[in-house]
C-alpha cells in the first residue's frame, strides 16, 4: 500500500513558519568502536541518560548547536554558539542564520546573555547598541524542535523525557569513546513551552504525521559525561527538521553580566527565526 502523500504546507507551518533561509545538517560523525573492544552494555539506558543530563545540570559547558529546518522549499539553518552554565543559570550565546541558496550571506547576529533569569538580546543594528530584555520563563518557542530564546536548559529538559531507549552503537566522538543511545520524544513533551498557536497546530495535525516519532539521541561518554544530543524529525516527505547540540570545556567558568539597565528595552515576548 502506497504511504498517504504528507501535506506539505502543514509541514511548512510546522517547521519554517514561512521563514525562509538556509540549509545544512547536523548528521553526528562518530567512528563506531571495534565490539572486541566495546564495554559491557549498560541495563538501564534511560537511567544512564537521565545521570548524564543530571552531571551536566550540576555543572557547564561551551555549547555547539545547530538546527536544521526545511519544508522542502526552503530550509534554514540557525546556529546558536556560546558558553552556559547550568549551575548558576548564565550564559552568552551568538545566533547566526544561514542559507544555502546563498552561502555568503548570514542574518545579522544576535547576541543573547542569560543573567538572573533574564535573557537579554542585543547586536542588531537597528538597536543601535541597546538590548531587549524577556524573563527566561517566560519565553516561548515558535518553532517545531526550538528552545525558547535559545535555552540550553530547556534540551536538556526534554531529554530527561526520552522514552524507548536502546543502545544503538558504541562509538568513538571527537575522541571519547561514548555510548550512543536512541530513542523518541512524545508531542506532549516537544510542545513544553510553545506558543498555543504552535501547540494548536501540532494538536491539529493530520494523522499521517502524528504518527511520524521525533527521534531523540544522546551520546554519553565511558564516564558518564552528556557530550551530545540531537533530535530528529523526518516526514519521509520534502520536509525535515534537525536539532544537534555538542558539548565540550565540561566545568569551564563562565562569567557574564546583565547590560547597563539604561541600555535594556523589556518587552513581554520576543519571536523570530533567531530567538527559536
Amino acid at each position: 500500500m502506497r504511504r498517504p502523500l504528507i501535506p506539505v504546507v502543514f509541514v511548512a507551518a510546522l517547521l519554517c513558519g514561512g521563514c525562509s533561509g538556509g540549509s545544512g545538517t547536523a548528521e553526528s560523525k562518530a567512528t563506531v568502536k571495534p565490539a572486541a573492544a566495546a564495554s559491557p552494555k549498560v541495563v538501564d539506558h534511560a537511567a544512564a541518560i537521565r545521570a548524564a543530563v543530571a552531571a551536566a545540570q550540576k555543572s557547564s559547558a561551551r555549547i555547539d548547536e545547530e538546527i536544521m529546518m526545511g519544508d522542502g522549499t526552503d530550509t534554514f539553518v540557525v546556529s546558536v554558539k556560546g558558553d552556559f552554565d547550568w549551575a548558576g543559570n548564565r550564559g552568552r550565546l551568538a545566533v547566526d542564520l544561514s542559507s544555502p541558496e546563498d552561502p555568503g550571506k548570514k542574518s545579522p547576529r544576535l547576541d543573547e546573555i542569560f543573567h538572573g533569569g533574564t535573557v537579554y538580546m542585543g547586536g542588531f543594528p537597528e538597536l543601535k547598541g541597546s538590548w531587549m530584555s524577556v524573563r527566561q520563563d517566560r519565553a516561548e518557542a515558535h518553532y517545531l524542535l526550538r528552545a525558547p530564546a535559545n535555552d540550553p536548559r530547556h534540551v536538556l529538559e526534554q531529554v530527561t523525557q526520552i522514552r524507548g531507549v536502546s543502545d544503538r552503537a558504541h562509538v568513538l566522538l571527537n575522541g571519547i569513546y561514548a555510548y550512543h543511545y536512541q530513542g523518541t520524544l512524545s508531542w506532549e513533551t516537544l510542545k513544553l513551552r510553545m506558543t498555543k498557536d504552535m501547540r494548536a497546530k501540532i494538536d491539529s495535525m493530520p494523522e499521517e504525521i502524528a504518527h511520524i516519532p521525533v527521534r531523540a539521541h544522546v551520546w554519553v561518554a565511558e564516564s558518564g559525561r552528556l557530550l551530545r544530543t540531537q533530535l530528529d524529525w523526518r516526514t519521509g516527505a520534502p520536509g525535515a527538521a534537525m536539532a544537534t547540540m555538542t558539548l565540550t570545556d565540561h566545568g569551564k567558568a563562565v562569567r557574564v553580566s546583565a547590560p547597563p539597565a539604561e541600555d535594556v528595552v523589556p518587552m513581554p515576548s520576543v519571536g523570530g527565526p533567531l530567538t527559536g
